[in-house]
């Protein structure tokens, strides 16, 4: 199998930005790599992204948010991510199943053990080998777009708390495989700090695949 990175964070924590930024690294090192995201990443995941994004879809129920959601992660999984793994690729993915747990669990306030459920039925409990959190208070996040596009980021400051503390205590249970960043940190440091963990991440694995 490949090595499958996740980027996790609040709203304009700079996800997107590292994502491509360690896609960039890994193809100068030659390595074969792939960058997706959620919601997205194919035809299925798009059409769900819009309707999850809109403003105009302010109405979608938190339990069915979580599906289309989990509808999404399905489908990229079949479509992309597993065959990526399985041809020994890195597969980056901005947003995975964490995500879904602090939305929809922590934020929107739906039982975690049951959002914990349903993501490991979409998943078939693969779990990233790497999940890189790019942690920021949610003020500073929102300031940093500079409009507010989506009904995320339209929520009021307490969702947006929640998520936060819910993305810091999950990161606390798994400290092997997260790895907490400060995203007011300069976008060279955080992206050395990424670089050096993920480095050492495929000297590991080539050692333990050889």
């Amino acid at each position: 199998m490949g090595l499958f990175i996740t980027f996790e964070g609040g709203e304009g924590c700079g996800k997107s930005t590292q994502s491509r930024l360690l896609l960039k690294k890994l193809e100068q090192q030659n390595i074969s790599v792939v960058l997706t995201h959620e919601p997205g990443g194919t035809s299925l995941g798009g059409e769900i992204r819009k309707l999850l994004k809109e403003k105009q879809c302010s109405s979608i129920s938190p339990q069915a948010e979580l599906f289309l959601f989990v509808a999404s992660r399905v489908q990229l999984l079949i479509e992309l991510i597993r065959p990526a793994l399985e041809e020994t690729k890195v597969v980056i993915c901005d947003r995975f199943a964490d995500s879904t747990l602090v939305y929809q669990g922590y934020g929107r306030g739906l039982d975690l053990t049951t959002v914990e459920k349903v993501n490991n039925m979409a998943t078939e409990n693969i779990k990233p080998d790497l999940t890189i959190l790019l942690d920021m208070s949610p003020e500073q996040g929102l300031a940093r777009k500079r409009s507010l596009k989506d009904r995320f980021e339209l929520e009021d400051l307490s969702f947006h708390h929640r998520v936060r503390e819910g993305y810091l205590k999950m990161a606390a249970t798994e400290p092997d495989r997260w790895l907490v960043i400060d995203a007011s940190l300069p976008k060279g440091k955080i992206a050395e700090i990424i670089w050096d963990r993920v480095s050492k991440l495929l000297l590991t694995t080539r050692t333990t695949q050889t």
